[in-house]
């Protein structure tokens, strides 16, 4: 058996799901085969879409070295691609992965962290089976923080790839209390997300993601020695922290990995994603392939996307088995 390739990439379509705020994707036909003889089409799209790249630009306006953030030009063309291993995150629904989660995900691929330097690390948590536009994919993913950042930016990882709706926790994101639009969606039970988790997980916990309410549970001290270091280059420590602080290292990111992610979890392979060259871009839509020896190949069925990848899935399947 040879080396064979597996796609890690959800399909993309006008309806595939998109994060909370983000435009619906238009794409139309400036040519039809029936009217010029070819067919030629057109996408205005937001570029975090569906399997996209970020560069550090996205999320910052300079990084720990003191200078300005990076655009997707300035990234090496291989900052993306490298020698990989997919960790299976064994997390609760809605929770935040944290060091411990990430040792033990290495202990059962057979990886030491310290092997981690300069590979592309994915993260299987099972997100991207629900991959759909829905409250339990973007509300209620588990998700990363600034702990999970800084045991990446310790273990000098190249790229961190991960199944999920972003680099972060979506309490860390504008979804909950965070960012300059602060959202604050409303949950399944009409009532915001922020509050919905402080009932299942308690006031403490919650306040991992809220600045203001750290602060007051833990102290200035305590708050600091988390998050002073993104404070300090002028980041809002509870908004995004796993996002700026690997990207803020020269670490990239990949969110919404999905395809046959299954067919690769715990496994060694070379990882390929090449964002477009975009010229000041702040990411970039992109193709994640896995290349990887064919015995190594996971058992399990090749992923069937219905109605065109989408994410909706047929009536008898929305408890997403596919």
């Amino acid at each position: 058996m040879g080396k064979i390739f597996v796609d890690l990439t959800h399909p993309f379509s006008a309806e595939i799901p998109r994060w909370p705020y983000f435009d619906k994707p238009l794409i139309d036909s400036k040519h039809s085969m029936a009217k010029g003889g070819v067919l030629t089409q057109y996408i205005g799209c937001t570029m975090h879409t569906g399997t996209h790249c970020d560069a550090p630009r996205h999320v910052m306006e300079r990084e720990f070295d003191g200078k300005r953030a990076r655009y997707t030009h300035e990234m090496p063309v291989d900052a993306y691609t490298g020698d990989a291993v997919c960790l299976e995150i064994n997390v609760e629904r809605w929770g935040l992965i944290t060091a411990e989660h990430l040792e033990d995900a290495c202990k059962r691929a057979n990886i030491k962290p310290e092997e981690l330097e300069g590979m592309v690390v994915c993260l299987n948590t099972g997100m991207h089976r629900k991959f759909d536009d829905s409250k339990e994919y973007y509300h209620y993913s588990c998700g990363t923080g600034v702990e999970a950042g800084q045991w990446f930016v310790d273990h000098k990882v190249k790229c961190v790839a991960m199944d999920m709706q972003a680099l972060d926790h979506p309490l860390h994101t504008a979804m909950g209390n965070n960012g300059m639009t602060r959202m604050n969606l409303l949950g399944a039970s009409g009532r915001p997300i922020t509050q919905e988790y402080i009932e299942q997980f308690g006031e403490e916990a919650y306040a991992e993601f809220d600045k203001e309410l750290y602060i007051k549970l833990h102290g200035q001290e305590a708050y600091d020695k988390k998050f002073g270091a993104l404070e300090e280059i002028g980041c809002w420590g509870t908004w995004e922290p796993c996002h700026k602080t690997l990207l803020g290292h020269g670490i990239v990111g990949v969110e919404n990995l999905g395809g046959d992610l299954d067919k690769v979890s715990g496994k060694r392979f070379r990882f390929y994603c090449f964002p477009l060259r975009w010229y000041m871009g702040d990411g970039s839509m992109a193709r994640c392939v896995a290349e990887i020896d064919e015995a190594d190949v996971n058992d399990v069925p090749e992923r069937t996307y219905m109605y065109c990848g989408t994410g909706c899935q047929d009536r008898d399947n929305y408890g997403f088995t596919n």
